[in-house]
């Protein structure tokens, strides 16, 4: 604590994101990131965009980012709202909807931006207890003072809710907000995005970090109906006009129209995604049925703090949370095949079992 910090700076408490290991040979599965690259159009545009352009600034609106993403998921562009990554995107969410003397819910085990944001932004909340196999209890979302905020698939335990217990949410809140936070929907069942005509206090949330292979490029983005598309570009536009910059603008455009590579990229990763969840079980783990780009899982005999830093040892990286409920998990990013086989490979040198891999 420092004497010269606002009040604000005292009570926030940052997020602690991922290790970032500064070493090609780590292999690095604790971040969540796609392990393959971007589009070869993205490369293209963005080589583009730096032939004398970057001396100008970006367009504030990023209407052919807006347009590209409305085309992609048949929304129209003002119903669009692109933001320097979804992080960026949730706290300006935060400030346009939630209020100072109204509590918000979100769950107890989920990503840890919330309470983070909440802090920082004076906003009460209140915590949701998932059930006891992670689901989330959609009754206890119904009749929020404040809101409600959610990630689905949900993080870190990777299991989707169903749109019909999403629609319940928003129909017994129906004069709050609800957010969904769809970091991972394309490795899952369906988006929340078709129910965004129907029901107008629905903001669902997304990123190009995960399918599309853009996390250190930093496009996020809301749909949602055009009132709170204009609520948060009122935030935006008092606290930053330019957010997104123009090589982001022009990757992030290309590679929403290229859905055929992108279709191929998600393709491979449920793939692995599926072999690996198979594999861990024939190892002992206990595996959540995932619908995200990662898995959620333990051991039923080691420790998952044992196993987490032997891998690390290894130059595996694995993502363990030492919190209650989840201490005894590893939460694993699905990499390239090779990258599972090495570590499968590393695990049963650990586990001592025959993986058959």
């Amino acid at each position: 604590m420092n004497k010269f910090w606002s009040e604000m700076v005292n009570r926030t408490e940052p997020y602690v994101p991922g290790e970032q290991l500064n070493d090609p040979d780590i292999i690095k599965l604790n971040t969540n990131e796609n392990p393959y690259p971007p589009s070869p159009r993205v490369k293209e545009a963005i080589v583009e965009e730096l032939d004398g352009k970057l001396r100008l600034y970006p367009s504030p609106t990023a209407d052919g980012l807006r347009l590209a993403i409305a085309d992609t998921y048949d929304v129209s562009p003002d119903e669009v709202f692109v933001g320097n990554g979804s992080d960026e995107v949730l706290a300006f969410s935060f400030m346009a909807f939630f209020h100072p003397d109204k509590p918000i819910r979100f769950p107890n085990i989920t990503y840890s931006f919330y309470p983070v944001y909440a802090k920082l932004f004076n906003i009460p909340y209140e915590i949701v207890r998932v059930n006891g196999d992670f689901t989330l209890p959609a009754e206890s979302f119904f009749g929020s003072e404040g809101g409600v905020i959610m990630p689905n698939p949900n993080a870190p335990t990777s299991l989707y809710m169903e749109l019909s217990s999403i629609e319940t949410i928003l129909v017994n809140n129906p004069d709050r907000v609800v957010i969904i936070d769809e970091a991972y929907i394309d490795f899952a069942t369906a988006s929340a995005v078709e129910l965004v005509r129907l029901y107008e206090n629905l903001l669902v949330i997304q990123t190009t970090s995960k399918s599309r292979s853009l996390a250190g490029m930093r496009v996020g983005y809301a749909i949602g109906h055009p009132d709170l598309i204009e609520a948060l570009v009122r935030i935006k536009d008092s606290f930053n006009s330019y957010t997104v910059d123009r090589l982001a603008i022009a990757g992030a455009t290309a590679a929403f129209k290229d859905r055929e590579y992108f279709n191929s990229t998600v393709l491979k990763i449920t793939a692995t995604r599926n072999r690996l969840i198979h594999t861990l079980k024939e190892m002992g783990f206990h595996v959540l049925p995932s619908q995200a780009n990662f898995v959620f899982a333990k051991h039923t005999d080691k420790a998952a703090a044992e196993i987490y830093v032997e891998l690390k040892n290894a130059g595996i990286l694995v993502r363990h949370f030492n919190q209650p409920e989840i201490d005894n998990y590893l939460r694993i990013s699905v990499g390239t095949d090779e990258q599972m086989d090495s570590l499968l490979r590393k695990l049963e040198q650990l586990l001592a079992v025959d993986s058959h891999i």
